[in-house]
């Protein structure tokens, strides 16, 4: 097991202090990431926490999996890596072949 943790569902309240405070309870906290929208600043509701062993993760899975904080059920497991993006920058854009794509179609 990593010891990299996703944390679903915090309220937007919660900064990243409160965020290591919470786990620290459970074990060394490494670092406590609270994620936000890079243009209003307000936090998107998730972080990300990572302890300094795989068994330390375990117990802070077992123990808030599930709990209240703040009136929201907290989600807590194993951080899976972060999926590869291509930077294209939006939808399919290539070639439009015999799609339309435009008013003098013919």
């Amino acid at each position: 097991m990593g010891s990299k943790l996703y944390v679903g569902g915090l309220p937007y309240s919660v900064t990243e202090g409160r965020l290591q405070e919470i786990f620290a309870v459970h074990g060394t906290v490494e670092s406590a990431n609270v994620i936000s929208d890079k243009f209003t600043g307000q936090s998107r509701g998730f972080g990300f926490v990572e302890m300094s062993s795989g068994a330390e993760a375990q117990k802070a899975i077992e123990a808030l999996n599930g709990t209240q904080l703040d009136g929201r059920t907290l989600t807590v497991n194993e951080a899976k890596p972060m999926a590869r993006r291509d930077n294209r920058g939006g939808g399919d854009r290539g070639d439009r072949g015999d799609r339309g794509g435009g008013r003098n179609r013919w």
